[in-house]
């Protein structure tokens, strides 16, 4: 008998929005080109954790950001937000993610799986778990750690794929029939996005990819907060590549 072929690895949409405009609920303690490295460094890390996932084929960021800043992981592509290229104003994020939607199922159904770009403390083995444990439904998403909004959301390849990110999320997922995962595991670091100085120092804790570690050790140590390449200053602990691998 032959064996059909084999099934559609994941396809994630990460939407990032552009880095001046993101982050400003860290003001006004960190300052707003600190927000803005600090939103490029935390998106990169994400993009690289989860290209690391098994059974991930494809990450889509979807940006209005002319340069991302760093060499993208192999297998990362871009799609420019609509209308950005002509000097309009982006269309924020429910259209950044049907754009990236519609770009990971151009060619045919595939999962798919919308992952915001705000979790610099991503592991992939995290990752990995959920988007195994959301291959058994049709519709699923992970809360954030505040229970109210979502880092991400899937779909089968047979499922349309309409998620409702924005304010109270979750709540709207549950309604339409994503199933709540938050609850089979802790997955601690996929649930920590940053939108505050208080979620940054909980994903310091956790440990924190080496982008946004070397964008916190810049802002710390009060120069400029661009990202660029050299070792983190910051102690180990805070910054520690073992919790993001495999393993």
């Amino acid at each position: 008998m032959t064996a059909g072929p084999a099934p559609a690895g994941w396809t994630l949409v990460v939407p990032v929005k552009a880095f001046s405009a993101a982050k400003t609920r860290l003001g006004p303690a960190v300052p707003a080109e600190a927000r803005a490295a600090l939103a490029r460094a935390f998106a990169l890390d994400t993009i690289t954790a989860a290209r690391a996932a098994r059974g991930v084929e494809r990450v889509i960021v979807v940006t209005g950001e002319v340069d991302l800043g760093s060499p993208l992981p192999t297998g990362v592509e871009l799609v420019r937000e609509a209308g950005v290229a002509d000097g309009a104003a982006p269309g924020g994020l429910t259209a950044a993610i049907d754009d990236g939607i519609r770009a990971a199922r151009a060619d045919g159904l595939v999962p798919v799986a919308v992952l915001l770009g705000d979790l610099p403390s991503l592991r992939t083995s995290e990752l990995e778990f959920a988007l195994e444990a959301a291959s058994r439904h049709p519709l699923a998403f992970i809360a954030d750690a505040d229970g109210t909004g979502t880092t991400l959301a899937t779909a089968s390849a047979g499922a349309a794929m309409r998620p409702a990110f924005g304010e109270q999320s979750a709540s709207r997922h549950r309604e339409a029939g994503f199933a709540d995962l938050a609850g089979s595991a802790p997955f601690a670091t996929l649930r920590r996005d940053v939108d505050t100085v208080e979620a940054l120092e909980q994903a310091l804790r956790l440990g924190v990819g080496a982008h946004t570690a070397e964008a916190v050790a810049a802002l710390t140590d009060g120069a400029l907060p661009h990202i660029g390449p050299g070792p983190s200053t910051l102690p180990t602990h805070l910054t520690d590549p073992h919790r993001r691998s495999h393993a």
